[in-house]
């Protein structure tokens, strides 16, 4: 039953991931990006902070590298990451945002190499350069199209990937004692002070429009995206592990583009279906032995339950 209870909570996860694409895509058409971004975390960061205060006995950061790391969180993986991600989706569709968001595994290893020292082998090169080539793909760069605002879109999103992976990897060096949930909720405090100051840098109105739309966008973000995705994400994370849970990215991408399709009517170019497939390649190629350990452990489990059938019969 256990096994039953993770999948489904994995199929809820990439959901909820997925419907943040389209609910920032229809929020953007009344809100300011970066404003509608720091909104986002009004409202999650302080139920997340409830619900960590609940459930872990150290939920506030104690010590420099707690300090330092929710620093980094809301720096890289909130205000980075989600305002380059709200500024890009104004001018592409939830599918394409979410395929170059899930550059991710791509760019932490290169990140990695100067932050952490590792090295990559020849096959994890080679899945970089594939990885790189469904970016080519996807955004199709010509001397016409760089200037275009589709183009420079795609590079906002490409720039929340690298945001949430170097993010990724500095945590990764921090190493904070401060559990991962209790951090990412003071993060998301920190960020969206970041993101309210950005907004007002950058001249951004502040928007009371109380309409059904907006305050639907708004909460579709905030409550079940992240308030209510983020300890779905951590408990997979305690129990199946980072591995597993992780290839929720892989999933988010086709959810995104069903919902996106199904309720805002904006279709999946060929451009981004093929990029999705070259980058998936070369995330596959990087993960190769996380791949086939995963692979094998399914194989296994249904081997076991048709024995199982077998007997009792």
């Amino acid at each position: 039953m256990t096994s039953y209870r993770n999948a489904g909570l994995f199929c809820t996860l990439a959901t909820l991931f997925g419907l943040s694409f389209v609910g920032i895509k229809t929020g953007l058409d009344a809100l300011p990006p970066l404003f509608f971004a720091g909104l986002r975390f009004d409202i999650a960061a302080p139920l997340l902070l409830v619900f960590a205060a609940v459930r872990y006995e150290s939920w506030y950061p104690r010590t420099r590298r707690d300090l330092l790391a929710v620093a980094v969180g809301g720096v890289a993986l909130i205000a980075a990451n989600n305002g380059l991600l709200f500024l890009g989706q104004q001018s592409i569709t939830p599918a394409t945002a979410s395929v170059m968001y899930a550059l991710n595994p791509i760019l932490a290893p290169v990140i990695a190499i100067g932050v952490l020292g590792e090295r990559l082998g020849g096959r994890d090169v080679a899945g970089v350069l594939i990885g790189l080539a469904g970016v080519v793909v996807i955004v199709q760069p010509t001397p016409e199209t760089l200037a275009a605002g589709s183009t420079i879109a795609k590079l906002y999103v490409l720039g929340a990937a690298a945001g949430i992976a170097a993010g990724s990897v500095l945590l990764r060096r921090i190493d904070p004692p401060l559990g991962s949930l209790p951090m990412a909720a003071w993060s998301m405090a920190f960020g969206a002070v970041l993101l309210h100051v950005w907004s007002l840098a950058i001249g951004e109105p502040i928007v009371t429009d109380g309409s059904r739309t907006v305050v639907f966008a708004v909460l579709l973000v905030a409550l079940p995206s992240t308030a209510f995705a983020y300890p779905i994400y951590y408990h997979l994370l305690g129990t199946i592990g980072p591995v597993r849970t992780n290839l929720v990215g892989y999933v988010v991408p086709i959810v995104a583009a069903l919902i996106g399709l199904l309720v805002l009517h904006q279709p999946v170019n060929l451009a981004t279906v093929v990029g999705f497939f070259i980058v998936l390649a070369g995330v596959s190629l990087l993960e190769r032995e996380i791949l086939a350990e995963e692979i094998t452990r399914l194989r296994r489990s249904l081997e076991d339950r048709v024995e199982a059938v077998r007997t009792q019969r």
